[in-house]
């Protein structure tokens, strides 16, 4: 199993070059730990500020290297080509290999601020997904869908094919991942028996079509301390307040307990585990991306 890093690049700070020192910081720390992919978020309509995705990714390469690297695009709130043309230059800029996270984006506040319908986001979803590959593999085309285009096409292309995860968590949403993608990214907020299920919904579906699975990856919000006592008293600051997260679908501890609990994952038969930080502070998240690279070493 391999453990990536998702960079939280939602920055609370009134410094707004300090946040993207920040990102730039822990991105060096997960290349410097080991860790095996590196990928950023999607947000949009923020009171708080969220670094956008293209351009941070495209800024924080330059700390990487050949391992696998992605971003997550709403794909409901972009125009198709956009999102092609950005994927693929971004694509040329790695040394390795580009992931395309997708999903649909619950919030209708972001639907409402970029314009677009969220009522039909799961259609246009659809839509979005066949368009890229088409783009991607260098047709020209016209069409008459959500977007109409007359004479769309892309260059440069990638220069080798971009994976689709596509993240979900009802069973409808998982079942559309295994029809579409090339991997299905799990919910980071739900606990271990409603993960278990999730993945048994996928490979259900995969079989159910008649197509191979593929990576099966899933975000987990990680505090790793030196002790479980200051895994514990980082975590303070957050409790009961997580993202309206269920506390037992976090991973809080030392070195020794979280690649345990990572290890239960890795039984199941998840492909990656994708670390977010949950503490702000940039020393302890540091510290915490330099342990992942230690928990990576056990879970090996």
């Amino acid at each position: 199993m391999r453990i990536g890093i998702s960079i939280a690049t939602m920055q609370p700070t009134r410094d707004y070059r300090e946040g993207a020192r920040n990102i730039i910081a822990r991105a060096a720390r997960a290349r410097d730990a080991g860790l095996d992919s590196l990928f950023v978020g999607d947000h949009h309509v923020t009171t708080a500020p969220y670094y956008q995705n293209s351009p941070i990714l495209g800024r924080i390469l330059a700390e990487w290297d050949q391992r696998d690297c992605g971003a997550l695009y709403l794909l409901p709130l972009w125009n198709p080509v956009l999102v092609a043309e950005q994927t693929a230059t971004l694509a040329c800029v790695t040394q390795g290999r580009f992931i395309l996270q997708c999903a649909l984006g619950g919030e209708q506040r972001q639907s409402q601020g970029m314009g677009v319908s969220h009522r039909d986001r799961r259609a246009m979803f659809e839509d979005a997904v066949v368009l890229l590959r088409r783009l991607w593999s260098g047709e020209t085309l016209d069409h008459d869908g959500y977007w109409q285009l007359r004479g769309a096409q892309i260059s440069p292309l990638p220069p080798q094919p971009i994976d689709i995860w596509i993240g979900a968590t009802a069973d409808v949403a998982i079942e559309r991942a295994a029809r579409l993608g090339d991997g299905w990214l799990g919910d980071p907020g739900s606990v271990f028996d409603a993960t278990r299920h999730q993945l048994g919904v996928y490979r259900e579906a995969c079989e159910h079509s008649e197509k191979a699975e593929g990576a099966v990856a899933l975000r987990r919000d990680v505090v790793v301390g030196k002790s479980m006592v200051e895994a514990k008293r980082q975590m303070d600051p957050y409790l009961g307040n997580y993202r309206g997260f269920d506390p037992d679908a976090l991973i809080v501890g030392d070195i020794d307990s979280v690649a345990a609990r990572l290890n239960e994952y890795k039984e199941l038969g998840f492909t990656d585990v994708l670390m977010r930080n949950i503490s702000r502070d940039q020393d302890e998240a540091l510290a915490t991306i330099e342990r992942m690279g230690r928990v990576r070493e056990q879970l090996k």
